[in-house]
Parts: structure tokens; sequence; C-alpha cells
């Protein structure tokens, strides 16, 4: 049995929880939105041809934002093609993922669905193969009342209100040799500068993305963030981060300790653009968008594709759908611990995706939808992290991890409203369970009102349309008082909420 304890203060605080923190994404890639979440001829489709099941899952979810529509497809994405009479539109090639694009779904089915979700969008724009003009046109498509070409036509379309879409991605990892229109940091820079400058001009209360790095293992990273924020420093507000994990060559406990490199990766970019705002002498400091995250097993999908390259170009085909297990949810539950861990300057965040691609939620075409085990450490945190964000320094073991080094094995962060004190935890031991203290002296005489963990014999156990509910959180029984003590069984995500006693 490992033993760690950690103390819970509220005058520890980071920042107030950040509901954008709980955002997802839908891309034009495989079956996110056809036979995910749009697919007219489901038996619970709605009369737009939205599946009533994936929209109550996303509710379920707690999704805040959704950022739209990509991902690599947007940077050869003509967005005029995907409004007006759906038989009318064009399909077109995608290059990005060697399929057909209908264009059955464009802005304003989106902007339908997201409204029924009860999402924020968040809107990208092609900065590959477009420029300043062409997002300038869908901005007054989106948010200028009447009176214009683009918004008379968006009223004729049937949206007679503006959708005073407020969050903007300005491209998309335009450092990526494999990015259509793919850029150096200095013309990409100039690019995003001269796009936000313009887009302002139409819409001054825009908050603008501006493409990070698409990884830390790029040869240009931290060289591209300097060079893009030293060009478009005053013109954008956020600057974004894209990180995938998986399991190497069976290194289990080096998995389990991903959320280390995360927690790397975004003190880098604050730090490299706390320079560029040291070296510019500007007063307001760009706060990171941490719009991809999420496990990726982008090893089996490289190997796979050179095996076998795409042949055609057909409709929404199956791709990058991962069946995810017990210790991919633990792991994604580690990464939204760091995500809350650096609120004070992680404004937003996206778990990519949504729907059947990499996704927390599956659906078979036609019939069943489920939630994957990555699904509940989501849906838990956004349901329960309320009010601040309270740092909390665990005391714990530690152990060697062979891509990490030592690392700690709890992982964990609590946020504290007037009512209900949240812990969030995990443990990446896989030898044995972790008997956790809770030193919540600062809180006044408090109980532990629930107790949950998501865990399972094998950490392999993945949830099937037939088994949906095998890796599910299930309440803890191991809970004692004076002190406050929960026992974490191995490799497990956990929730403790703590409440005044009465």
């Amino acid at each position: 049995m490992h033993e760690a304890t950690l103390t819970i203060d509220p005058a520890f605080r980071v920042a107030p929880v950040r509901r954008r923190t709980f955002g997802t994404f839908v891309e034009h890639l495989g079956r996110c939105v056809y036979t995910g979440i749009y697919e007219p001829g489901h038996p619970s489709a709605d009369a737009d041809g939205f599946r009533q099941d994936v929209l109550d899952m996303t509710r379920e979810l707690g999704v805040s934002t959704v950022r739209y529509p990509g991902g690599n497809f947007v940077s050869g994405y003509r967005w005029e093609d995907g409004i007006g009479p759906v038989a009318s539109r064009p399909a077109r090639l995608d290059l990005a993922w060697h399929s057909t694009e209908p264009n059955e779904v464009g802005v304003d089915e989106f902007m339908r669905w997201a409204r029924k979700a009860g999402i924020e969008p968040m809107m990208a724009v092609n900065l590959g193969t477009r420029g300043v003009q062409e997002a300038l046109d869908l901005l007054e498509y989106c948010n200028i009342e009447s009176g214009t070409h683009w918004s008379d036509l968006r009223v004729a379309h049937g949206a007679k209100e503006p959708y005073g879409i407020r969050m903007w991605c300005l491209g998309n990892e335009m450092d990526g040799p494999w990015q259509l229109g793919h850029k150096t940091a200095r013309e990409y820079g100039r690019l995003a500068a001269e796009t936000a400058r313009a887009m302002r001009m139409l819409d001054p209360g825009l908050e603008l993305v501006a493409c990070g790095s698409s990884g830390s293992s790029m040869p240009t990273f931290g060289a591209w963030e300097a060079e893009v924020l030293e060009e478009a420093y005053d013109q954008v507000d956020h600057i974004s981060c894209h990180a995938y994990y998986e399991e190497k060559n069976g290194d289990l406990a080096s998995f389990l300790a991903c959320s280390t490199d995360m927690e790397e990766f975004i003190a880098s970019v604050v730090a490299t653009a706390d320079h560029v705002r040291a070296k510019l002498r500007a007063t307001k400091r760009i706060t990171v968008s941490f719009d991809e995250w999420n496990v990726w097993y982008l090893s089996r999908f490289e190997a796979a594709k050179s095996a076998e390259p795409p042949v055609g170009w057909p409709v929404a085909p199956p791709l990058l759908e991962e069946r995810y297990h017990l210790a991919d949810a633990v792991a994604v539950g580690g990464l939204l611990i760091t995500l809350l861990r650096n609120s004070d300057r992680v404004a937003a965040a996206s778990q990519a995706q949504l729907v059947n691609v990499i996704a927390p939620i599956m659906t078979e075409p036609g019939g069943r939808a489920w939630r994957q085990t990555i699904f509940h450490p989501f849906a838990q945190a956004s349901r329960y992290a309320s009010g601040e964000v309270l740092r909390v320094e665990p005391v714990s073991p530690v152990h060697e991890t062979a891509e990490y080094g030592e690392v700690p094995l709890l992982h964990a962060v609590a946020t504290h409203d007037e009512d209900v004190t949240t812990v969030f935890a995990v443990n990446r031991a896989v030898d044995g369970p972790m008997e956790l203290t809770l030193d919540a002296r600062a809180l006044g005489d408090v109980r532990v009102v629930e107790a949950t963990t998501l865990s399972d014999p094998d950490v392999y156990a993945v949830n099937t349309a037939a088994d949906p509910d095998w890796v599910v959180p299930r309440a803890n029984p191991d809970v004692m008082s004076d002190p406050l003590r929960v026992v974490l069984p191995p490799v497990s995500w956990n929730v403790i909420r703590l409440a005044r006693a009465r």
C-alpha cells in the first residue's frame, strides 16, 4: 500500500475554473460529422438530421466549446461550399484526409447543432490555401446583422440573427510540413497579424488564437512561438498548443505520467510568450489555447498508412477510431488535472475529438451510440470543477519512468466553491493501491459526501456497444474519517467531494 497526503487550503488559489477548459473538437474527418453528429436517416435524427443520442451525450459530457471545422481539414476548406441549398453544394476532394467532402454540413448546420448542444462555437479560418479576404467574408457572414452581401446571404439561408461567434482560430498547425499552405514562422506570423487586424476592424470584440507549435517535439518548437508572437502579439489573445499521447512499447508507467510532458509544454510556451511580452514592452499577457489534446495511437495510424496507402476518395471513411481502455482514461484524467492546475494561463482547451475520431463518444451508422472510457473523467471534471482552482502539493512516493524520469505516483488538483470542495486525483502506481490522507483543516469541519473511482482489475478493459458500462465511475467504499483518508486503487481516476459537516 502506497501512502500519500495532500493539503487543501482555500487560500492557495490558482485562478477561477474556466468553463472553456472543457471544450472539444469537431472536424470534417472520418465519421466525426457524417454518421457522428449528423445522420439524417438515423432513428434518433431530428428534423435537421442531427443524432439525438449524440446530442444527449454531448450535453452529459459537459462540453463548453467546440472547435470547428478543423484541424488539418480547414487548411484546404472553402467555407462557401457549405452554405445555401444542400442539393447544389459541390463535393470536394479533401487532401488532408484523402476523402471526399460532400458539404452537406457547413457553417449554418454546425451553428444549429451548436445551439441545440448548448455549446460555444470556436471557429477556425483557412490560412493555408486562403487568407485575409476569405476570413473577412466568413466573419461577415457569421457576425454582421444584415445589409451586406454575406450577411444578407445568411439571412436568406434562414438565419435571421447573426451568430455572434467570439473565438476564432487563425489557421491550424501552420508549422507542420503536412499542412496545406505550410509556412515559416515569419510568414505565418505576418499573415496572422494581418488577418487579425482586419477581422478586428470588422468586429472589435473577437478573441483570436494564433497557431503555436503542433507539438513540443517539433524542431522549430520555441522559436516558432517567439517569431509568431513577435509579429502578432498585439493582435492576438491566445496561442495554441497541441499534444497527443500514447503508450509505447508496453511502457505503462511512462504513459500514465504523460501529463508531465503537458505540464512542461505549457510552462515553455508561457515562458516564451512572457519573454516576447518583455521584449515588446507589452502590457497584456498572452494565454494558452490547448485546442487539441488527447490520447491517440498515432504510431499505429502512421504504420497502417505506410503499409496500405489510401485508395480512392471515400465519403466519411472510418479513420482514427480508437477503442479506449481504462489506462487511456486514467491518462486523460491526468491531462485534465494538468489543464486545471494551469488555469491561470490556460484559457481554453479542446479535447480532440468529440465523436468517433479519437473520441469519447462512439456511434454505429444507423445504430447504437456509447460512451468510451475516456468519456467519464471529462464528464466528471466538467460537472464538478467549480469556483476556484486550488493548488495542492501532494506528498507522494515517486517512481522512475523510462520517458520522464522520477514522477510522483499521485497527480492531483482541487477546486473550491462555497458549498463543495472537489479533489481530482490519479493514482499512477501500477503495482498497488494508495492510501491518500486529506489535510482539510483549513476548510473547517468537512466530510466526504461522495467518492468515486474509475478503475478495473484489467487496465486494458474497454467499453463496447454491447457492454457500454463495463468501465464507469463507481462508489469508492474505502473512505475513512479522522483523519480523512481514501484508498485509491492502482491505475485509477478518482473524484472526492467534501462538504461542511452539518
